[in-house]
């Protein structure tokens, strides 16, 4: 496979994240627009979308093992903090986040092509 349609690929793939992630949270896609911004917006909602071909194993483990220790009434969330930060990050799954704040579009939908749990992209 040549360069460029190597990067023609991969166009293709963070452009297609990007609008099933907003199809599932009821949102429009910005699109290449020349400046920064969100990648996908909606009413109450503001969404940089980060496509990788692998995410790292240890944080989709954590994320799989707290998914699945929650249960069905309640919501499993991985909390990331780095050292000498104020702040912490809060992962959980896109196909958890739109059943619990309903409502929005269908990830169902969105995980056709892998799961987070077991590091593939989608």
């Amino acid at each position: 496979m040549t360069d460029v349609a190597k990067n023609a690929r991969v166009r293709k793939a963070w452009k297609q994240h990007e609008r099933r992630t907003a199809k599932a949270l009821n949102g429009q896609r910005t699109g290449p627009s020349g400046r920064a911004g969100p990648d996908v917006v909606s009413d109450w909602l503001c969404v940089e979308c980060k496509h990788r071909k692998v995410l790292p194993q240890w944080l989709t483990a954590a994320a799989a093992k707290i998914r699945g220790q929650a249960g069905p009434n309640r919501l499993g969330i991985t909390v990331l903090h780095a050292k000498g930060r104020r702040d912490s990050l809060v992962l959980l799954s896109l196909h958890d986040f739109v059943d619990w704040f309903g409502g929005l579009g269908s990830a169902h939908e969105y995980e056709v092509e892998g799961s987070w749990e077991t590091g593939m992209s989608t």
